[in-house]
């Protein structure tokens, strides 16, 4: 399965034309099926054929038109943080993908307390409910009955809606969609050919778009959006990395962790060997941040996204760091977040996240100010 899953990816992030009857060709033809589904059902929501729900708050949806990991977690803790500290009462709500309350819904943290762990949360909403303090979230499939859930429990001003760009039966007063400055519409095929979940029209729906990963030279970006968009105005945003230590051997509270001093210089590392591992999006980005910090990494473990992790995938990792002498363990937030302070390893764990960053933060909040 890894082996098809990777082949998979690969066409889906190549630039190349495929050839007839090839593999690539084969996920071609299944990208237009997938499309046609995706046009009719924005036309039936256009048509007003299908009708959105409103709930009795302002709601706010954090969302992009590609798979992968364009920073919608950070996006929507950096809004969350924000808006509280404006003053409103927020409320999140995530899908909770692979959690075991993704159908059925529910209350992660009233804001005081963690009420369910990662494998029944998901571990994004697990992850955002164990760094929002104050802050609710709430988990599940089904957006405008989380609402309902939000409102009656919470009372919120806002609900922030993570991941909502394609779930347009709740309606939302703010469509935020983010956009990898590097590749905004990838190779620009539909899935699975491609990594875009929706054609590049439907960029017209957002308000406002948000450049991740923001370099100093964003123009291409900028043009392969202003070719479908509305004018729609357009923020910069680039991620600051951080992190925390477990020691070796410590099987440790991860929502203690998440809310533990946090470091900021990765170039600690730089030189020292380290076994790193991550089940996400974006695990060739979470390589290049350890290798361009300087890290010697001699074994990387590169799992599916949202991957559950169990004792023999711990196992395998603690003998790459054996056989290797690594100094270190290091992965990513999520999948600290996933591993639901099961897991402990011979050598300390060095656990890597990122914060969102507005360049023009300002403005940024004027218009959300505006909006709400």
């Amino acid at each position: 399965m890894n082996a098809i899953r990777k082949k998979i990816e690969k066409v889906m992030y190549s630039e190349e034309k495929s050839r007839f009857f090839s593999f690539e060709f084969l996920l071609l033809v299944a990208s237009a099926f997938y499309s046609v589904i995706i046009r009719v059902r924005n036309r039936l929501y256009e048509l007003k054929i299908l009708e959105q729900n409103k709930l009795q708050c302002k709601v706010i949806s954090v969302g992009n038109i590609t798979v992968g990991g364009t920073g919608k977690t950070p996006m929507t803790i950096y809004l969350a943080e924000k808006l509280t500290l404006l003053g409103y009462k927020v409320v999140v709500v995530s899908r909770g993908y692979k959690g075991n309350f993704e159908k059925k819904g529910g209350i992660i943290s009233n804001g005081k307390e963690i009420l369910m762990g990662p494998d029944d949360s998901g571990d994004e909403p697990f992850l955002m409910a164990a760094k929002l303090k104050n802050i609710p979230v709430v988990v599940g499939q089904n957006r405008y009955n989380d609402g309902l859930i939000a409102v009656r429990n919470f009372n919120p001003d806002i609900i922030l809606m993570d991941d909502g760009f394609q779930h347009r039966k709740l309606f939302r007063d703010i469509d935020i969609l983010l956009l990898d400055s590097k590749r905004p519409f990838g190779n620009g095929r539909l899935l699975p050919g491609g990594i875009l979940r929706e054609p590049a029209a439907s960029i017209k729906r957002a308000n406002t778009f948000i450049l991740t990963r923001s370099s100093s030279d964003i123009t291409a970006a900028r043009n392969a959006i202003r070719t479908v968009s509305n004018m729609q105005p357009v923020f910069e945003a680039y991620n600051a990395s951080y992190f925390f230590r477990v020691p070796k051997g410590v099987v440790a509270d991860p929502v203690a962790c998440f809310r533990s001093q946090l470091s900021h210089d990765l170039g600690h590392f730089a030189k020292k060997k380290v076994v790193a591992f991550s089940g996400i999006a974006g695990n060739n980005n979470f390589r290049k941040t350890l290798s361009e910090s300087g890290c010697d990494i001699p074994e990387f473990f590169d799992f599916p996204d949202h991957h559950r992790y169990s004792e023999d995938d711990m196992g395998k990792i603690s003998k790459a760091v054996r056989d290797n002498v690594a100094e270190f363990v290091m992965t990513t937030e999520k999948d600290f977040a996933r591993m639901g302070g099961k897991f402990g390893f011979p050598v300390d764990l060095v656990v890597v996240g990122v914060k969102m960053c507005l360049k023009d933060e300002k403005s940024f909040t004027e218009f959300i100010l505006n909006k709400v």
